[in-house]
């Protein structure tokens, strides 16, 4: 599929197209309720909409910062893929399998990509444009800490997407010309632990549970139930499409499930502190004393327990592969861009013994590429029709390697501009092969500063299990913010 502002692009301009009439489509029975956009900008100014916007604003910037981290620590925390393949095995495949065809690929692409947006970007929207100035709250929070809870696992936890580790299953939205671009932009594909696509819909489904306990109706009874049914939905499609499409395991969606809860309880506990600060003051937005020491505990034992499991840990194993690659099977990496003034080295190393002399069909071949080269060569996780792995080594690349079983390649990499990205792309002819694909940046020595970003989803969980044990104060105000949802 070609076209020219791409799959982020288009599905943006789709949302915003459509935000008008889907808010007068879910509040049909309510239009008094409707906020004219003559009104938005008094709107914001007077229900305090300045934040929410920051808060976007801050959200990209804060995940521009971890993705940056996540590539150079990899040689400090290395990969756990094989202690989740060693829990499920190749389960997930089984979604493949049973429903392969390029019109259910198409459409559950498109659905993976546009419904995680839709919630992120319409959801606050819609209550704004509803005056439920509440939830428009509540569900900006619910995208901010969700990602700020799943930090410390994306960077020190981390899980290949399903169609990098088992043979036979195609990544068929990270491989296809229309999404690679933006997948290997945006998307460390070592990610997958855990599902935020499950997690964000289910925190947004908890807290409208608990912002309808506290105006003392059923969820059946909400205003927004329409809606609610809609997210309730997409939860359920998530659950195949992730198997299906290569990407998540099975096991990707408890944490999804966990952070989802801790989200809920954090975001329907704080925002009427939030919403009450200009009258409060910041000092309202100070956790009580024994809420401060649960927290800091916490997140003290967590940050002890990072540094003597994970640093340094299994994870680097030299032995351990990060990629397994089936019969005929190929497998893509990114090289990311840190500077160009300095290379990355990238190491290969075909995990296998071998006494005997290698046939060629049982080496490991790989390519390093720049990704505008073949890009445009593959098609719903496979390459276009005619194209095969071998027509790679006949357009322009950086270099190509032949490993036999047990041995290693060191390539060098170099960047002229920040919009080099360079793929490396390894292919198996005959038989399963175990590959270990690291890469060593100039900027390798991001520790500290990982280890600071993550500070605050184990703050975070330290004040819910605080709340949860019934021992944090009444919240100021709670009560009254919510009479007019």
């Amino acid at each position: 599929m070609s076209w020219p502002i791409g799959p982020y692009g288009t599905i943006m301009a789709f949302i915003l197209i459509s935000t008008i009439p889907l808010r007068n489509l879910l509040s049909r029975d309510e239009k008094e309720e409707r906020l004219k956009l003559s009104e938005l900008p008094s709107e914001i100014r007077e229900k305090g909409y300045k934040w929410h916007i920051s808060l976007f604003v801050v959200m990209y910037l804060y995940k521009a910062m971890i993705d940056h981290h996540n590539e150079p620590i990899k040689a400090r925390v290395g990969g756990y893929t094989h202690w989740i393949h060693s829990i499920e095995g190749d389960f997930t495949i089984w979604a493949q399998n049973a429903l392969r065809s390029d019109l259910l690929t198409d459409v559950l692409s498109f659905h993976y990509l546009y419904v995680y947006l839709f919630t992120i970007w319409f959801l606050p929207i819609y209550f704004i444009l509803v005056r439920d100035h509440v939830m428009a709250d509540k569900a900006t929070l619910n995208y901010f800490v969700i990602y700020v809870l799943a930090v410390p696992m994306y960077l020190f936890f981390n899980v290949e997407v399903t169609s990098s580790f088992i043979p036979g299953m195609e990544a068929l939205l990270y491989h296809d010309s229309w999404y690679i671009q933006f997948f290997t932009n945006n998307d460390p594909m070592d990610n997958g632990f855990p599902s935020l696509h499950f997690g964000l819909p289910v925190g947004l489904l908890i807290i409208n549970r608990l912002h309808c306990r506290d105006l003392g109706i059923s969820i059946k009874e909400w205003r927004h139930r329409e809606l609610d049914i809609f997210v309730m939905a997409n939860v359920g499609i998530y659950f195949f499409s992730i198997q299906y499409l290569g990407i998540h395991w099975v096991t990707d969606i408890i944490p999804g499930l966990v952070l989802g809860v801790i989200c809920a309880i954090f975001c329907h506990r704080w925002q009427p502190k939030l919403r009450n600060r200009p009258s409060l003051g910041w000092k309202s937005l100070v956790p009580n004393r024994r809420s401060l020491s649960t927290a800091v505990i916490f997140t003290t034992l967590c940050t002890a327990l990072m540094f003597q499991g994970i640093v340094d840990g299994p994870g680097t194993d030299e032995d351990v592969p990060n990629f397994r690659i089936g019969e005929g099977d190929f497998i893509i990496d990114t090289v990311e861009v840190h500077s160009i003034s300095h290379p990355v080295t990238v190491q290969m190393k075909h995990l296998a013994t071998e006494s005997q002399p290698t046939p060629p069909e049982e080496a490991l071949i790989c390519v390093i590429t720049l990704r505008t080269e073949v890009a445009h060569l593959f098609d719903r996780g496979d390459f276009s029709g005619g194209i095969d792995f071998y027509d790679l080594l006949e357009i322009t690349h950086h270099s190509n390697h032949t490993i036999a079983p047990g041995e290693s390649v060191v390539a060098v990499v170099e960047t002229n501009t920040i919009y080099d990205t360079h793929l490396v792309i390894c292919h198996s002819e005959q038989s399963t092969k175990e590959v270990r694909i690291s890469m060593q940046y100039f900027d390798d020595e991001l520790m500290w500063s990982a280890v600071l970003v993550s500070l605050p989803a184990f703050f975070i969980t330290g004040l819910v299990i605080d709340t949860q044990r019934g021992r944090s104060s009444h919240v100021e105000g709670e009560d009254s913010s919510h009479v007019d949802s």
